[in-house]
C-alpha cells in the first residue's frame, strides 16, 4: 500500500495554501458556503462560552465563525503557510483566536483535559491516522466533553466513484466501486465554481480512504459514545442556487457527521 506521510501532508498543504486561502474567501468554495458549514452549524450543540479547539482549522474561515458562535476557539493545522493566513486575519480582526501548527494525530502540545469540545469540519479524511487524532481528542476533553467532525461519507465518496448519466447528461445513479481499497493517493482538482477565465494551480490533496467501520471504531476504541450520527442533505433552496447539489440530495449522501462525548 502506498503511504502518504505527515510531512508530505504539511508539504502539499503549505503548496496549497495561498490559492485556498484567495478562493475559500472569494467564495468559490460554494459546498462549503451553501451546504456543509450550514449544516455542520444546525448538527453542532451550542458553543456559546467553551474552550474549543478546531483540528484541522486550515486558513481559519470556519474557526471565525465558531468564535462568532461565542466560542473561545484554538485552532490547529500542519500547514505553516494556512496557520500564517489565519493569524494575519486575526491581526487585522481579532476574536481572541489562538493559532498553532500542530498534527491532530499527536501531541498536540496542549494539557489534559484542556477543552469542552472539539471540533473538526472536512479535515479528519485528510489525515493518515485517524485513531490517533480521535486518542488525542480524548485527551484534550474534559469528563463530559465532546467532538463533532464532518467529513467526506465513507460509503460514497470513494475511490471508485462513477455518475451514472442519462442521454441529457443528468446524473440518474452512483457506482459505489473500490470501497475497501486504502491506498493512498494525491488528488488533483480546483473549486468548481471558480471563474474559468482565472489562472489556476489545481490543489493537490493527500487522501486516506477509510471505511465507515474504521471511524466508528475509531471512535469507539478512544473511548468516546457517539451520540448523535447525520448524512445532511443539500437544501431545496441551495440546489436551486448550485443545481448539480440535487445529486447529493436525492442519489447518495456526500458528508457524514458525528458527534461523541466524553463520559
Amino acid at each position: 500500500m502506498t503511504q502518504v506521510s505527515e510531512a508530505e501532508v504539511a508539504a502539499r498543504w503549505d503548496d496549497n495554501a495561498d490559492q485556498w486561502a484567495h478562493d475559500v474567501r472569494n467564495g468559490y468554495d460554494t459546498y462549503r458556503e451553501l451546504f456543509t458549514f450550514p449544516a455542520f452549524q444546525a448538527f453542532l450543540p451550542s458553543i456559546a462560552g467553551l474552550d474549543v479547539i478546531d483540528f484541522g482549522c486550515g486558513e481559519g474561515s470556519n474557526t471565525r465563525r465558531f468564535a462568532e458562535l461565542g466560542a473561545r476557539m484554538t485552532g490547529i493545522d500542519l500547514s505553516e503557510k494556512m496557520i500564517g493566513h489565519a493569524r494575519e486575519v486575526e491581526h487585522h480582526v481579532p476574536l481572541s483566536i489562538r493559532y498553532e501548527v500542530a498534527s491532530y494525530t499527536g501531541d498536540t502540545g496542549f494539557e489534559d483535559a484542556s477543552f469542552d469540545a472539539v471540533v473538526s469540519t472536512m479535515a479528519l479524511m485528510d489525515g493518515p491516522d485517524f485513531p490517533a487524532a480521535m486518542r488525542e481528542a480524548f485527551r484534550l476533553l474534559r469528563p463530559g466533553g465532546f467532538i463533532a467532525f464532518s467529513v467526506l461519507h465513507p460509503c460514497f465518496v470513494t475511490p471508485g466513484l462513477q455518475w451514472h448519466r442519462d442521454v441529457k447528461g443528468k446524473p440518474t445513479g452512483l457506482v459505489v466501486a473500490r470501497y475497501f481499497d486504502q491506498t493512498n493517493f494525491v488528488e488533483s482538482w480546483r473549486f468548481g465554481d471558480r471563474p474559468s477565465d482565472e489562472d489556476v494551480v489545481l490543489f493537490e490533496v493527500p487522501r486516506f480512504p477509510r471505511t465507515l467501520s474504521e471511524y466508528l471504531n475509531g471512535i469507539a476504541h478512544a473511548g468516546f459514545r457517539i451520540v448523535d450520527v447525520r448524512e445532511p442533505r443539500p437544501t431545496p433552496e441551495a440546489c436551486v442556487t448550485i443545481p448539480r447539489f440535487a445529486r447529493w440530495r436525492d442519489l447518495a449522501a456526500f458528508v457524514l457527521m458525528i458527534r461523541a462525548v466524553r463520559a
